[in-house]
C-alpha cells in the first residue's frame, strides 16, 4: 500500500509541479523528496536525495559534458557556422529549396562540431534566416527546417546526450553510441530534405546558381579544419588513443586553437565564453543530479521491474513492444527535458528492449531520436521556442511547414527502431 502510495505521489506531484511552471530540476528533486516523505521521516528523506543527487554527479564520464558545451561554444562564437554554410551552399544551392537544404547539411555539421542543437538552431537561424527571407522563403518554412534540422547534431556524435545515455543505462560504450549516431542522424537529415524539397518545389521557391568545381573545393578548404574536429575526436575515441573524457578536452584545446587562427575569439572574448558554458553546464548538471535521485527512488520502488513485467505481459512481440515505447517515448518528449528523460526512462524501458533481445546501442539511438522530436513540438521544445524566437514568428504559424518534416522524423524513428543494422553496423565493423 505504501509502495502505491508513494508511486502516485511522485507521478502526481511531478506533474503538478510541472504544469505549474516550476523549473523541470525542481520539479524532479521536489516530486522525489515527497515520495520519500510517504516512508520515512523528514531528515533522512533530505539527507537521502542530497546523497543521491550528490554521488549522481560523481563519474568520470561526466566530464566530457562541461567540456564538449565549453568546445560548443568556442565553435560557435569562432566563425565555424560561417564557413560550414559556405560549404553547404557550394553543394546543394542549385536544387529545388536550396537554401533549406543548405540549413539542413549545415546543422548536421554545426550539430554534430558543436553538440549542441539549440546552439546550431541559433547560429544557422540568424545567418541563413535573412537570407532565405530575401529569396522568397516564408520564415515559417525556415523556422521549420531549421529547428528539425538542428536536433540532427544530437544524434551524430559527438553529443552530450549519448554520454548521459552509457551513463543512465550502466556504462555502454560511447565509443559504440558514438559510432551507432552516423547513419541514423545523416538519415534523418535526408528525409529532412527530401521533404524540404518536395515543399519548395510546391511553393516555388527560388534556386541557386550552380557551383564551379573550384568553387565547391575552396569552401571545403575552408571548412577543413572544422571538420577535422570530428575525425580527431571520434577518430581517437575509436582507435583507443583516449577516452571520450579525455577527447572533449582535446576538442577544447583544438577549437580555441582554431578561433585564434581564424581571428573570430581573442583572448577577451573568453570570459563571456567561459562562463557561458559555465551556465550551461550548471543547468545540465542540476538536472542529471536531480534525474538520478528520481531514477534511484522508482529503483527503490522496484517501478522498472514492475513495468518490465506489464509490458511483457500485454505482448511478447517485440513489434508491439517497440510500438508501445515509442509512443510513451514520443510523449515524454513532449513535455520533459532530453537530459531527465533519458535519465528516469533508460531504466525503465531497457530491461524491456534487453529482455526482448534489443542491443542497448540501438535502444539508445531511438530513444535519443524520439526525445529529438519532442524538442521541435510544445510545450517544452527548447529547439523550438530558439528557432521561433529567431526567426520572428510564432508557434501557431509555424506548425503547418513543420508537421510535414515531423512526419519525416518519425519515419526516421520507425525505420531506425526495426531495422537495427542502420545503428549497428558502424559499431560491429570497428567492433566496439
Amino acid at each position: 500500500m505504501i509502495e502505491s502510495a508513494s508511486i502516485l505521489v511522485l507521478i502526481f506531484s511531478f506533474l503538478l509541479l510541472l504544469a505549474k511552471g516550476v523549473p523541470v530540476a525542481w520539479c524532479i528533486a521536489i516530486s522525489s523528496l515527497l515520495s520519500m516523505l510517504i516512508s520515512i521521516p523528514l531528515l533522512p528523506a533530505l539527507t537521502t536525495i542530497a546523497h543521491r543527487m550528490a554521488t549522481g554527479l560523481d563519474s568520470f564520464t561526466l566530464l566530457a559534458i562541461p567540456f564538449f558545451i565549453l568546445s560548443g561554444q568556442l565553435m560557435d562564437k569562432g566563425g565555424i557556422a560561417h564557413r560550414l554554410i559556405a560549404f553547404a551552399k557550394a553543394l546543394v544551392g542549385a536544387l529545388p529549396g536550396g537554401l533549406a537544404l543548405i540549413n539542413v547539411i549545415s546543422a548536421m555539421l554545426m550539430g554534430a562540431i558543436a553538440g549542441s542543437a539549440m546552439a546550431s538552431a541559433s547560429a544557422m537561424g540568424s545567418i541563413l534566416g535573412p537570407e532565405m527571407k530575401r529569396e522568397g522563403y516564408s520564415k515559417e518554412f525556415g523556422a521549420a527546417v531549421n529547428v528539425t534540422s538542428a536536433t540532427t547534431g544530437l544524434i551524430i556524435p559527438p553529443s552530450n546526450i549519448l554520454i548521459v545515455y552509457s551513463l543512465a543505462s550502466g556504462g555502454v560504450s560511447v565509443a559504440a553510441l558514438f559510432l551507432a549516431g552516423y547513419i541514423p542522424g545523416i538519415l534523418t537529415g535526408l528525409l529532412l530534405m527530401i521533404v524540404a524539397m518536395i515543399w519548395a518545389k510546391k511553393k516555388k521557391y527560388k534556386t541557386g546558381e550552380t557551383s564551379s568545381g573550384k568553387e565547391i573545393w575552396r569552401t571545403f578548404i575552408n571548412g577543413f579544419p572544422s571538420l577535422m574536429l570530428l575525425v580527431v575526436v571520434i577518430g581517437g575515441i575509436v582507435a583507443g588513443i583516449f577516452t571520450a573524457t579525455e577527447a572533449s578536452a582535446i576538442a577544447v584545446l583544438y577549437t580555441l586553437v582554431l578561433g585564434f587562427i581564424y581571428r573570430e575569439i581573442s583572448i577577451k572574448n573568453l570570459p563571456e565564453i567561459i562562463l557561458s558554458a559555465s551556465s550551461t553546464t550548471a543547468i545540465v548538471m542540476l538536472l542529471i543530479a536531480a534525474s538520478m535521485g528520481m531514477s534511484w527512488i522508482m529503483s527503490y520502488e522496484n517501478i522498472p521491474q514492475d513495468i518490465t513485467s506489464f509490458l511483457l505481459e500485454i505482448s511478447d512481440n517485440p513489434f508491439v513492444i517497440l510500438l508501445i515505447i515509442n509512443i510513451i517515448l514520443l510523449l515524454v518528449g513532449t513535455f520533459m527535458d532530453m537530459t531527465p528523460a533519458v535519465l528516469i526512462f533508460t531504466p525503465i524501458f531497457l530491461p524491456v528492449v534487453t529482455a526482448l533481445g534489443m542491443d542497448p546501442v540501438h535502444f539508445g539511438i531511438v530513444m535519443i531520436l524520439n526525445l529529438c522530436i519532442g524538442l521541435c513540438t510544445p510545450p517544452v521544445g527548447s529547439v523550438l521556442f530558439v528557432g521561433v524566437g529567431v526567426a520572428g514568428t510564432s508557434i501557431q504559424k509555424i506548425i503547418k511547414p513543420l508537421m510535414p518534416l515531423l512526419v519525416a522524423m518519425i519515419l526516421a524513428l520507425f525505420l531506425i527502431t526495426y531495422f537495427p543494422g542502420l545503428s549497428l553496423w558502424l559499431p560491429e565493423l570497428f567492433d566496439v
